[in-house]
C-alpha cells in the first residue's frame, strides 16, 4: 500500500477530491492511503506561531524551521522516505518523477508565504520539486497533482491499466484525438480509419497523429522521443 503524508498549514483543506469516486475505493480497498499532519500542532507557544519576519529584511514571512522539523520528526519513523517541498526553485515534477516515487511512501511539505527557512531544507534531506514555472499561494495544490499522478499509477486503480501505456507523455509522446458517439456531429466525421476495423491500421495512424502533434507542439518531448524511439 502506498502511503503518502502531507504537511501543512491547511488540513481542512483534505482529503477534498481525494476522498471521493476511483480514489475513495482505492483508499477503502487499501490501495494507498493518505494522512494528513497539520504543522500548527507543533508549534511552542499559545499563539501557534509558525512563521516569523525574515533576517536582512523584506517582504512576506519565512516558515520556521523549528516548528516544521518538529512536525517532520514526530511523524516520520523511516528516515529513508522521501520528503518533498513544493517549492518553484525545484526539479520538476513529471510522469518520469511520479513513476519513480510510486513504489515508495512519501511525505510532503507544503509551503505558504514566502517560503520555509533554508536551514530545514539543508538539514533535513528534503528534495525541491515543482509543478511547472508559475507561483501558487501553498502547497496543497501542487500536493493534489503530485497524488493524483501518482495514486493513478498503483496497479488496481483503473479499471483498465492497459490506458496507462497509451496516454500522454509516454515514451515521450502527446496522445492522439479521440472520438466517440455520434458519428456525425455540427458536419464533422469521426475519421474513417477509425471505423476501418484494421487494427494496424489503427494503430498506425495512432502513432502517426500522436508524432505530428508531439512535433509541432511539444519540440522539447519530440527531441526527447526520437532519441528515445
Amino acid at each position: 500500500m502506498w502511503t503518502v503524508r502531507v504537511f501543512t498549514l491547511y488540513p481542512e483543506l483534505f482529503p477534498g477530491p481525494l476522498g471521493s469516486g476511483l480514489y475513495k475505493k482505492a483508499l477503502e480497498k487499501k490501495l494507498w492511503s493518505l494522512e494528513i499532519v497539520n504543522i500548527r500542532d507543533y508549534t511552542n507557544d499559545k499563539h501557534k506561531t509558525v512563521d516569523d519576519t525574515p533576517f536582512g529584511g523584506g517582504s512576506g514571512m519565512i516558515i520556521r524551521a523549528d516548528v516544521i522539523a518538529n512536525s517532520l520528526d514526530n511523524n516520520i519513523s523511516n528516515k529513508k522516505e522521501p520528503i518533498i517541498y513544493l517549492s518553484p526553485k525545484g526539479k520538476k515534477f513529471d510522469q518520469t518523477y511520479a513513476k519513480k516515487i510510486k513504489d515508495k511512501n512519501i511525505n510532503i511539505l507544503c509551503g505558504h508565504f514566502e517560503g520555509v527557512d533554508e536551514r530545514l531544507l539543508q538539514t533535513r534531506n528534503i528534495e525541491e520539486v515543482s509543478i511547472g514555472d508559475f507561483v501558487l499561494s501553498g502547497g496543497e495544490i501542487g500536493a493534489f497533482v503530485i497524488i493524483d499522478t501518482v495514486v493513478r499509477l498503483i496497479d488496481g486503480f483503473l479499471g483498465n491499466p492497459e490506458s496507462l501505456s497509451e496516454e500522454t507523455f509516454e515514451k515521450y509522446l502527446l496522445e492522439y484525438p479521440q472520438y466517440t458517439k455520434p458519428q456525425k456531429w455540427e458536419k464533422k466525421e469521426v475519421p474513417s480509419v477509425l471505423l476501418s476495423g484494421d487494427h494496424a491500421k489503427i494503430k498506425r495512424w495512432r502513432l502517426e497523429q500522436s508524432e505530428d502533434i508531439t512535433r509541432r507542439r511539444r519540440p522539447d518531448l519530440w527531441e526527447k522521443y526520437k532519441k528515445n524511439k
